[in-house]
């Protein structure tokens, strides 16, 4: 199937650019490409997208604006951040407004298109950097923890080894190929033990999933 996605991107010859890349052959169906997002709420409403891809400086209405906006009226609809911006303001910003991934624009096409994919089968798909930075900024975070009699944290949400083992991968910036690599298993598997994860944390997506995981320490990082 075909996912349908709105392109948000001030920077004319990229927005094409994107448009021709996510074209015939890609799985994608781009139903519009904006300038900026200061309509956001009206064009989905238009163009029924699945997908949206947002850049974050923009006039007007900048990309975190937009995606609160996406995350309030359409909680269905996925919102990926493509931008050159990596400080830890910014991520945290979108992440916190309801972005479902962050890629940096020197993503490779071929990556690009892949984490789209990976985001619609429910990952969260971030540049390597922009994992980096999540992990040192929850690193320096005093977190409380319940350690069992042998000093280490209870696995309070009920996760089983290979789900653990599955959810660092994840959180370390792994694609479901990658995950299902490591772990010798089918990517119809990894998603099974997506979907388990996502319950046991409750909650709806890779992203969430990762912030839950560095914050509770729930895996290691390292």
């Amino acid at each position: 199937m075909e996912y349908r996605l709105l392109i948000y991107e001030d920077n004319t010859r990229l927005r094409q650019s994107l448009e021709q890349l996510l074209g015939e052959g890609s799985g994608f169906l781009v139903a519009g490409a904006f300038p900026d997002c200061n309509n956001v709420v009206e064009d989905i409403e238009q163009l029924y997208p699945d997908l949206v891809i947002m850049d974050i400086d923009m006039p007007g209405m900048t990309g975190i604006e937009g995606v609160r906006l996406v995350r309030s009226h359409f909680p269905d609809v996925k919102v990926i951040m493509y931008t050159v911006f990596y400080d830890d303001t910014r991520i945290f910003d979108c992440l916190c407004a309801g972005a479902d991934g962050y890629l940096l624009k020197n993503t490779s096409p071929l990556k690009l298109i892949q984490s789209l994919h990976e985001l619609m089968e429910g990952g969260a798909p971030m540049s390597p950097l922009i994992a980096q930075k999540v992990f040192q900024f929850f690193r320096t975070k005093e977190q409380p923890l319940k350690h069992s009699a042998s000093g280490q944290a209870d696995n309070e949400f009920g996760l089983t080894v290979r789900e653990k083992e599955i959810l660092e991968y994840l959180v370390q910036g792994n694609s479901y190929k990658m995950i299902a690599s490591h772990c010798n298993i089918t990517l119809d598997t990894v998603r099974k033990h997506l979907k388990n994860i996502y319950h046991k944390l409750h909650v709806q997506c890779g992203t969430e999933a990762v912030v839950k995981a560095i914050k509770h320490k729930i895996v290691r990082i390292e």
